[in-house]
């Protein structure tokens, strides 16, 4: 392997690895350090294994429902241990094809902890201790993130543990706490009720998925319950003793304390952001709250060292980790890119109902100061959702009042999360909402909730 290149990349997750594809893409000579598996977190142990053990519960569900779609299945059963060994498999083959890409780019791997030096260098340790120094013009930090440990909830991977020991469990749990309830822990929070689990969720704010609309989160919590899950808002988690078989966890509410007695408890509060040990301080780069400054096309205060993904300030997301390594690498590169509009960033969450969402919430497009035209359409009035027997949920949409700009889409049901797409590309285009009663949509589909709800926001629904 030669030892100078154009670019370096440190880290091979979402953001990391598509930054090196499209330098390659783009005639660099192009090498990444990586510690552990290709693909980083998201592929080995974060958006793809997990939906499919997702999809696994999903598939249970479906049995257990059958006698509903006239089909009669008789004693299924959830086999835990086949169900973490698929979402390995997948997880492995999913990793193989960065590989494959990385031969097929010409993108050399160095294996071990890239740690920054000064002269645009870079250190890797390899796991025999032994350190090599490669040189590049541009090195961008793509280090991604963990999962973020509390104070009073540290983890031991045994009894507290975090989203990547949650995925491979020797034994599923009979009584599982899960703390928060963003996407990781409303997910895990679905799949283990699903096969039998007891799940309680502790949220400390108002609502579960508290970064989503309101309408959609108390829907959540509604279908949450319907399910069995206890959900406890506005408490905290304040103390877990692990010293018997399992754990009593001390929970804060409004009404005073209680102790809940569980085998496992997840903790799922968030992400903190892998920048500790990598040699920022050493050349000089800095950082604010835990986080790498940056400007719009992710560049650090020193020349020639940039970063991109859960390590700068932004959405926590694969997908946006994956965007802004394009916009670096093209900058670099010297095309002119559009920097990211992280307002139209789509978030979703794969738990059942699905969750999916753009754009300003109805609060927060209120506090900014729009008259709004909100409109919604429920999926109990859509033929294709009650065919498939998945009424729960609606769409929800917001329009600015003076000028028809859609200001956000909030989906709550199933498949939502392969519908919110034409949303963040509609509003990328500027799209009226009244363009959007005129595109004609095929029925019957979920898709046309879209279409429907909109048609609600400005008082032309049909099927209302």
């Amino acid at each position: 392997m030669a030892s100078k290149y154009d670019i370096i990349i440190v880290g091979s997750g979402p953001g990391g690895y598509v930054a090196a594809i499209r330098a390659s893409q783009l005639g660099k000579k192009v090498a990444v350090v990586e510690k552990e598996s290709l693909g980083g977190v998201c592929l080995n142990w974060g958006c793809i294994p997990t939906k499919a053990l997702l999809k696994s519960a999903q598939v249970f569900e479906y049995i257990k429902h059958a006698k509903d779609y006239g089909i009669e299945v008789k004693d299924a059963k959830a086999d835990f241990g086949s169900m973490i060994s698929r979402s390995r498999n997948v997880a492995d083959g999913m990793s193989k094809g960065i590989q494959f890409l990385f031969k097929k780019n010409k993108i050399d791997v160095l294996n071990g902890f890239g740690k920054l030096k000064s002269g645009k260098k870079v250190e890797v340790k390899g796991e025999d201790g032994k350190t090599t120094e490669y040189q590049a013009d541009h090195i961008i930090i793509a280090t991604g993130g963990r999962s973020r440990e509390l104070p009073n909830l540290k983890i031991d991977n045994k009894k507290i543990i975090g989203y990547r020991k949650a995925m491979v469990l020797d034994k599923q749990p009979k009584k599982m706490v899960v703390v928060g309830s963003g996407a990781i822990g409303m997910e895990f929070a679905y799949f283990y009720n699903s096969i039998g689990t007891e799940v309680t969720i502790v949220e400390f704010m108002d609502n579960v998925v508290p970064l989503e609309d309101e309408d959609v989160s108390k829907q959540l919590a509604r279908e949450y319950k319907k399910r069995g899950v206890k959900i406890m808002l506005s408490s905290e988690v304040t103390k877990v003793d692990t010293s018997g078989r399992g754990c009593k966890v001390t929970v804060k509410t409004k009404k005073g304390e209680e102790q809940i007695d569980c085998d496992i408890v997840l903790s799922a509060v968030g992400v903190s952001s892998n920048i500790e040990g990598i040699g920022l301080e050493d050349v000089g780069v800095a950082t604010d709250k835990g986080k790498v400054v940056v400007d719009e096309y992710y560049r650090t205060n020193i020349p020639g060292v940039y970063a991109i993904g859960d390590v700068v300030k932004g959405q926590a997301l694969a997908h946006v980790a994956s965007a802004e390594g394009i916009v670096c690498v093209e900058k670099i590169t010297g095309m002119n890119p559009e920097p990211i509009d992280y307002n139209n960033i789509p978030g979703c969450t794969y738990c059942v109902p699905e969750v999916a969402s753009v754009g300003y919430t109805e609060k927060a497009a209120k506090e900014a100061g729009y008259e709004i035209k909100v409109g919604k359409f429920p999926f109990s009035a859509s033929g294709k959702a009650k065919a498939a027997g998945a009424p729960e949920g609606f769409v929800k949409v917001i329009f600015d009042a003076k000028y028809g700009e859609w200001l956000g889409a909030h989906f709550i049901g199933a498949n939502v999360t392969e519908m919110i797409a034409e949303v963040v590309t509609a509003r990328k285009l500027e799209t009226t909402g009244h363009e959007i009663i005129k595109s004609v949509h095929p029925h019957p589909t979920m898709s046309e909730a879209v279409m429907e709800a909109t048609a609600a926001a400005y008082d032309e629904v049909i099927h209302l």
